[in-house]
């Protein structure tokens, strides 16, 4: 039950922040979705960074993990969302704004989450934080 309360709490807070970031970013006169793609790839960075320390240092506990990886970052990235804006491009005919967004979203997803483990790889060091 703690667990299910950990990740509960954490995808609160991480639901809750990107609800602001998209309401900020999602205004723009182009229909990109800027604020569902900062979100998810802040998201991806971040668990890079939390689950390339936890592994590093063997620093998080199982509750910190679920906490802010499971839970913050779970809440914070949606796919759902993703997917949804795709099928509005799509429906819409813009097809380049669709192929714009969904590589971008994968490739710099995928860079994040790498940026984030050679940050905590290859930068970090207990000592520092």
């Amino acid at each position: 039950m703690k667990q299910l309360f950990l990740v509960f709490i954490g995808g609160g807070f991480g639901s809750a922040l990107r609800f602001l970031i998209g309401k900020w970013l999602n205004n723009s006169g182009d229909g990109i979705p800027y604020g569902t793609f900062a979100a998810n790839i802040l998201g991806s960075l971040l668990i890079g960074i939390i689950l390339g320390y936890a592994a590093k240092n063997d620093s998080l506990s199982e509750s910190q993990t679920l906490l802010l990886a499971t839970g913050f970052c779970g809440g914070f990235t949606t796919f759902s969302s993703f997917a949804y804006e795709n099928h509005v491009f799509l429906k819409s005919g813009d097809f380049t704004s669709f192929a714009v967004y969904t590589i971008a979203s994968f490739i710099i997803g995928f860079l994040a989450v790498f940026l984030g483990m050679y940050i905590v790889s290859n930068l970090l060091t207990v000592d520092k934080l």
